[in-house]
């Protein structure tokens, strides 16, 4: 499964950080976008909106303001379903994903 985590890092005390190595440990595909360019555990960390071949699912850790820039780009992600971890819930982004069929 293809996995896209928004808000990857390289910081070993993030969450996001924390969900990357799980991920790789459980054999997923991971991409990720972050503040800036690095390499995690073998993972390209990219920046801006780059687009990904068949992202199954968005993770987020991402405040709901940071998010807003990145509203039109899931849309056109077009992933089965976009997980909001604890502090990223936004009621605002998930009727965005669930008016274009996309789970939350």
């Amino acid at each position: 499964m293809n996995v896209l985590i928004m808000g990857a890092t390289s910081r070993p005390d993030r969450y996001a950080y924390l969900a990357l190595k799980k991920l790789l440990s459980h054999g997923h595909t991971v991409f990720g976008i972050g503040l800036k360019a690095e390499t995690v555990h073998g993972v390209e960390i990219k920046t801006g909106t780059p687009i990904f071949p068949g992202i199954d699912t968005i993770t987020l850790y991402l405040n709901p303001k940071n998010q807003q820039p990145y509203y039109e780009y899931f849309v056109q992600l077009r992933p089965r379903r976009v997980i909001f971890n604890p502090g990223t819930e936004n009621p605002e982004l998930e009727k965005l994903l669930q008016d274009n069929n996309i789970e939350t």
